[in-house]
């Protein structure tokens, strides 16, 4: 069991670098980045020039904390996201899914972010 779960994080990982080979975030137009585990999710959108984070949500503010890391939550999370990221005037970013594959919650928070209007 052990060694199937290290097996995993193994191949995430390696995901992970091969995606942050090609993507790199600027001022105008940063990487929003997706992290999640099995309590919490977060998004940042980090300017990798300065190596600065522009915006950020996460379940763990204070605010969120009835955020649960399911499709639903996700799409919350995605969404104030987009307009966190509408009120400092960006309006595309660069979409990075950090290792994990391209459904459930990491999808429902890109599409919650597309729904305010930020493009991918």
């Amino acid at each position: 069991m052990l060694r199937k779960m290290l097996e995993k994080e193994r191949k995430r990982l390696n995901r992970k670098v091969h995606i942050r080979k090609i993507l790199s975030g600027t001022a105008e137009r940063p990487r929003m980045t997706v992290t999640r585990s099995n309590k919490n999710l977060s998004v940042q959108a980090i300017d990798d020039t300065k190596g600065h984070t522009l915006a950020s949500a996460s379940t763990l503010e204070k605010d969120l904390k009835e955020i649960k890391p399911t499709v639903e939550g996700g799409a919350r999370l995605g969404e104030l996201m987009g307009k966190r990221l509408l009120e400092k005037n960006i309006k595309t970013v660069v979409f990075d899914r950090n290792g994990y594959l391209y459904h459930g919650v990491v999808k429902a928070i890109a599409d919650g972010a597309r729904k305010t209007g930020v493009q991918f």
